[in-house]
């Protein structure tokens, strides 16, 4: 059977309602699996409007109600925003309703009642106003599914990479590179890289300071944590390379084909040259969680929102790798 993939609305005053309609306009998506809107009939429907594109929508109270019949869109109604939420504001009706159409996409495949999520952009300032006080949709997840050791992998284009640290300061990322949680991403990175198809997995670790610290010359970071980190992996049989200058790293393993996967130490560090290289397709992963759970790689697209112009690119890789990573896909 092909997986049912969790599709959550994310904030409704953005373009992410409209690049699902978008992303399920395409036939290919039922080819490799059955999709279910998690999110607001009535907004669904509006977004359809909006990108003018003839699908109807059929609600359902539970999953096992939905046809996954192209052309008809099954959608898990949790009827918890107005019909006329304005667009491109903050409002924290469609941060608080954002996390509702996620804590349901949790529920659903904890309980094993879908297979995957993939979930459109929230917004975390309306998040935060509707009182949910979560830096993004990585800590949520990890936040109520219970996993404790988790990962932020971004797919694109050539390119894969997976950071140890995400949502903090740079200063204080440099405090949290440590090398028991650059061990536990190399496993993390091995794991999603063997979802992907790899076989056995080529990995690099990026330094963190210009040329790996030069041996301590510009930070010893590389000497007291990363270095110890890949020599475990290496002894537990992790084909694991670095600590690779940053510098040159992105260059190996998306144009040389050295590396199939890049251990990376900051937010900045894994997320510019993955949209340098692959914007329009780049789908955030987050790995370490009890269930395969894919995204879009950019935010709410407010300037485009309510025109029916945004780039749903992303939101279509993000449901095609979920159902990949899932057992399925093209």
């Amino acid at each position: 059977m092909k997986p049912i993939i969790g599709i959550t609305m994310g904030d409704a005053t953005g373009a992410g309602p409209e690049i699902i309609v978008k992303a399920l306009e395409d036939r290919g998506v039922y080819d490799v699996c059955r999709p279910l809107v998690i999110g607001d009939l009535g907004i669904m429907e509006r977004a359809a409007g909006i990108v003018k594109l003839p699908l109807k929508f059929r609600p359902v109270e539970k999953v096992a109600e939905a046809a996954f019949a192209y052309g008809t869109v099954d959608v898990l109604d949790l009827k918890n925003l107005p019909i006329d939420l304005p667009f491109a504001k903050v409002d924290g009706r469609a941060g608080k309703a954002a996390f509702e159409y996620v804590a349901k996409g949790v529920e659903l495949a904890m309980k094993g009642e879908i297979d995957a999520i993939a979930t459109a952009p929230l917004h975390k300032e309306a998040l935060n106003a509707g009182g949910y006080h979560y830096p993004g949709h990585t800590e949520i997840l990890g936040d109520l599914s219970g996993a404790k050791d988790y990962a932020m992998m971004l797919t694109g284009g050539p390119l894969r990479v997976i950071h140890v640290t995400t949502h903090v300061s740079l200063r204080r990322a440099c405090d949290l590179v440590k090398k028991e949680r650059v061990l536990r991403v190399i496993e993390l990175a091995d794991m999603a890289a063997k979802q992907l198809g790899f076989a056995q997995p080529r990995i690099a670790v990026a330094g963190l300071n210009p040329h790996s610290g030069e041996g301590g010359l510009f930070g010893d970071e590389e000497i007291k944590e990363i270095i110890p980190a890949i020599e475990e992996a290496k002894g537990r049989g992790f084909d694991v390379t670095g600590p690779v200058p940053p510098d040159t790293v992105f260059y190996r393993a998306a144009l040389k084909n050295h590396f199939d996967i890049v251990v990376v130490m900051y937010h900045d560090q894994g997320h510019i040259p993955l949209k340098v290289l692959g914007f329009e397709e780049g789908v955030n992963v987050t790995v370490g969680l009890p269930f395969i759970r894919t995204s879009v790689d950019h935010g709410t697209v407010f300037g485009k929102a309510g025109k029916g112009t945004a780039d749903s690119r992303s939101m279509s890789e993000s449901i095609y790798l979920a159902a990949r990573m899932a057992g399925q896909g093209k």
